[in-house]
């Protein structure tokens, strides 16, 4: 098993209230040359969630990060046009708070949790994941 010790949190960059089954974002990542889909873990609207690629593997969704670290992603991020928003359903972020929860007790994350945006001039997750963390205190 490889070693991780940092969660990225990433968006789809969909528009808020359309979901999209795993298997639609899996292959929107390999039409674009991924070998799998990029994300560990996709949150959907209504809080489920669905395992992507397997943990043992790194994850094809933050450039300098993915050999340490499991990404998860939460449907959505635009609003109807497009503009970077955080969409994010009550179902989402408290399956978001269980999974970061769980994740944490399973691996030495520590404070190693962060949105991509922290690490690419990207808007995703379409908001401030330092501010979320200490929010919910995880």
């Amino acid at each position: 098993m490889r070693t991780i010790n940092e969660i990225i949190i990433h968006c789809t960059a969909t528009p808020a209230g359309r979901d999209y089954t795993i298997d639609a974002i899996r292959c929107w990542h390999k039409n674009r040359g991924f070998q799998d889909i990029g994300y560990h873990y996709v949150i959907h609207l209504d809080g489920t969630v669905d395992v992507g690629r397997p943990l043992s593997l790194p994850g094809a969704h933050c450039l300098g990060h993915n050999a340490h670290s499991l990404g998860i992603a939460y449907v959505g991020g635009t609003d109807d046009k497009g503009r970077p928003t955080n969409t994010m359903t009550v179902e989402q972020e408290f399956a978001l708070v269980k999974l970061v929860t769980t994740l944490k007790g399973a691996y030495p994350i520590g404070k190693n949790l962060h949105g991509h945006n922290e690490y690419s001039s990207k808007r995703c997750p379409c908001f401030d994941v330092q501010k979320w963390r200490k929010k919910w205190e995880v």
